[in-house]
């Protein structure tokens, strides 16, 4: 279901496929097109009329004497990244979570731990973002790469990989911030500071795009209320600090798409990564 300026706003819909919804936009058009008409370039994705246009061009100004160059066209849209993501966190997860030296040598490396933050603990940064590689039991692995395999099967065509990367990275170093921030000196395993960015970022992306977002809202709802059950053992602060970015970044895609804003997108990008380290001077001060 969708609301009526949602389906009487042709761009929010592929111009060749008008009943398919899509957030990606011909870099030489600017037109909305679905996975299905989309050319990955080397400068992002183009439509078909413009692919061919292009093409021929090139026939036009190729000199006779040269070679014909290689073009790769590949149309393939699977959302790979997420593949990837499921399949290295599932991974690196498991070992983790062998009983041994093997185990607890994977969860001491990439466990996030505020203190090594500081100097006096051997300062490792690398921690705010591995963090999303382990797992404290195979439950949460399986709830969490369930989690990122459905969302981000439908945000990352939506997006492109790049800014699918971007958002899953910016939300999980979110909760870990939050975390150094409310909970300094506590553990923290497991991805779902990126799991709550990508519903945030939906939510958000969803409202601006006109679409009926009440079964993304309840599911927000019903895992929040899960999140601050008692003995849960949930870290609220990593969740609602990855939902909040999450939320930030989806913003700023919703309102950046035009192709003269793919700079200002990038710095508005650049400034909430920058922004969110800055934080961490707080904890560093305080409890430092």
């Amino acid at each position: 279901m969708t609301s009526p300026d949602f389906r009487t706003n042709p761009e929010n819909f592929c111009y060749r496929h008008p009943d398919r919804q899509s957030f990606v936009l011909c870099q030489r058009c600017l037109r909305t097109i679905c996975p299905e008409c989309q050319t990955q370039m080397p400068v992002g994705v183009i439509c078909p009329e413009c692919l061919r246009d292009q093409q021929q061009a090139a026939k036009v100004t190729r000199m006779p004497s040269r070679p014909r160059a290689f073009r790769s066209r590949s149309t393939d849209t699977r959302p790979l990244a997420t593949y990837a993501l499921v399949i290295v966190t599932s991974v690196i997860s498991l070992i983790g979570l062998i009983p041994g030296v093997v185990g607890d040598a994977v969860g001491s490396l990439l466990a996030f731990n505020s203190a090594y933050l500081l100097p006096g603990f051997g300062l490792q940064p690398w921690r705010l973002l591995t963090v999303t590689f382990v797992h404290a039991s195979l439950w949460h692995l399986a709830l969490n790469m369930l989690a990122l395999w459905a969302l981000g099967r439908s945000l990352e065509p939506l997006l492109g990989r790049g800014r699918f990367l971007a958002l899953y990275g910016l939300s999980a170093l979110g909760g870990s911030v939050l975390v150094a921030l409310l909970a300094p000196g506590t553990w923290l395993v497991g991805a779902s500071g990126g799991v709550w960015g990508l519903l945030g970022a939906m939510f958000v992306i969803g409202r601006h795009l006109g679409a009926n977002v009440t079964a993304i809202a309840v599911l927000l709802g019903l895992n929040l209320v899960i999140t601050f059950l008692p003995g849960s053992g949930i870290s609220w602060q990593a969740h609602i600090g990855g939902g909040l970015v999450g939320a930030l970044v989806g913003f700023i895609f919703a309102r950046t798409r035009a192709l003269r804003q793919r700079r200002q997108q990038i710095w508005l990008l650049v400034a909430v990564g920058a922004g969110l380290l800055a934080l961490l001077v707080i904890p560093a001060a305080v409890y430092g």
